[in-house]
């Protein structure tokens, strides 16, 4: 009698391209997330339905689906790939340990970052953490003076350094029934200068001659959530990064420019700095980034 013995022989690269797959929801996403190509991403995917003789996922022109016999193996594969992760680490003799000093914009730190972490810790557990939430411009001049190893920041103008997570546009943020009115100077909920979005938000309606005032100022992105969910005015924020109980408003408001996200470290080999801006890459790479 034969058995089918492939399932014990797959390759763990594989098994790992079907979980970046199903995270990205796209070939090239996963690449991204992988650092490969898109080409070796799909490659891996054929390799991998061959081996196990099933269809893995569903494709055409625009999207990549899972189908049901890929979500039963992402199942076993996630499994193996944490059992052959820790197995590495034990032969190897080494695990990550030490102290990492995080800075995060606060908007990433209140809808993404315990996802990440929660996968970071979990690989990491013996590592120690140090996060410090803020406007980006003020996390860049500490990173600049020694006290963060890791940003996860909005790329400031003429700086170009890091890797970008993700760009997109600033959009308007209130609640789901706030209509400005009309002939009434924007009410502005707004982070305190130095901000990103506040510069690029004031540029564009002052290039458009829109008249506006400042409702509101606040360091803490919960200060302008409770704000805009009590109609007070409008946000400029991300999309992605979307508190819940807001909307983007639409009412003829002028489009806003494009920002970029990016994960700068400190530069060299360092284990601990690689190992969470990796994972930032692939939640930035991932459907649940898209989402939000």
């Amino acid at each position: 009698m034969v058995h089918d013995n492939n399932a014990g022989l797959i390759a763990p690269d594989l098994l790992r391209a079907l979980v970046a797959v199903a995270q990205a929801g796209s070939f090239s996403g996963a690449a991204r997330a992988l650092g490969l190509r898109q080409s070796t991403i799909s490659q891996q995917i054929k390799r991998l339905e061959e081996a196990t003789g099933r269809r893995l996922l569903d494709r055409d022109t625009h999207r990549v689906a899972i189908t049901a016999e890929g979500e039963a193996m992402l199942d076993h594969a996630r499994r193996v790939l944490d059992a052959h992760e820790r197995m590495g680490r034990y032969l190897s003799g080494t695990r990550l340990r030490g102290r990492l000093r995080i800075g995060a914009s606060e908007d990433f730190v209140l809808s993404a970052l315990p996802d990440v972490l929660a996968d970071f810790v979990r690989r990491s557990p013996e590592v120690t953490l140090e996060l410090t939430a803020g406007l980006s411009e003020t996390l860049y001049d500490q990173f600049e003076a020694g006290l963060l190893d890791v940003l996860v920041v909005k790329r400031c103008r003429g700086d170009q350094r890091g890797t970008l997570a993700w760009s997109e546009p600033i959009v308007w943020l209130g609640r789901p029934d706030y209509r400005p009115s009309a002939g009434e100077p924007l009410p502005l909920l707004l982070y305190p200068a130095p901000s990103v979005t506040r510069a690029r938000a004031l540029e564009v309606l002052e290039r458009l001659g829109q008249p506006w005032r400042i409702a509101l100022t606040s360091a803490s992105l919960t200060g302008l959530t409770a704000a805009a969910r009590a109609g007070i005015g409008v946000l400029p924020h991300s999309a992605r990064l979307m508190p819940p109980g807001l909307a983007v408003v639409q009412a003829g408001l002028p489009a806003l420019p494009m920002v970029d996200f990016v994960v700068i470290g400190p530069g060299g080999r360092h284990e601990l700095a690689d190992a969470l801006t990796a994972a930032i890459l692939q939640w930035a790479a991932s459907g649940r980034a898209q989402s939000r």
